[in-house]
């Protein structure tokens, strides 16, 4: 993995508008919206290289078609911060198996999972996952 990539995912924010979270290796007071089981995965910038806003937009528009016709209801977020701010969903009853699924459908580097604030960031790569690292979701500052 790219160590640039990890400190990107390591650094940004997570979730829904008005209620974002950042990673913590410790424990802390969490968002409202972590709770069962939770994914947050996006189709924007694959592999962590920047694509146009219209090939993004179109390809977040098959990712929520996947995800719907999965049988959830995901809730619109955004990972990231400014310049590198991209759409996302959140999926409330998701199994992690599904989220590195559409993760690696979509060329993602990697997908957040967790249950309630236990949190793990899934990297990707050839088509399978290649580590977990274990971390908090808490609210960010």
């Amino acid at each position: 993995m790219r160590e640039d990539l990890r400190a990107a995912f390591l650094g940004a924010g997570y979730g829904p508008a008005g209620e974002r979270g950042h990673l913590s290796p410790t424990p802390g007071a969490p968002p409202r919206w972590p709770h069962g089981t939770w994914a947050i995965v996006t189709a924007w910038n694959p592999g962590g290289e920047r694509a146009s806003d219209a090939v993004n937009e179109r390809a977040q528009v098959d990712l929520l078609a996947l995800v719907q016709g999965s049988g959830f209801a995901p809730a619109p977020a955004v990972n990231g911060e400014g310049d590198w701010a991209e759409a996302a969903l959140l999926v409330h009853g998701a199994r992690l198996r599904q989220a590195a699924e559409w993760g690696l459908h979509f060329g993602q580097a990697a997908v957040l999972w967790g249950v309630g604030a236990r949190a793990a960031l899934v990297w990707l790569e050839g088509g399978k996952v290649t580590g977990v690292e274990r971390l908090w979701v808490v609210e960010q500052d």
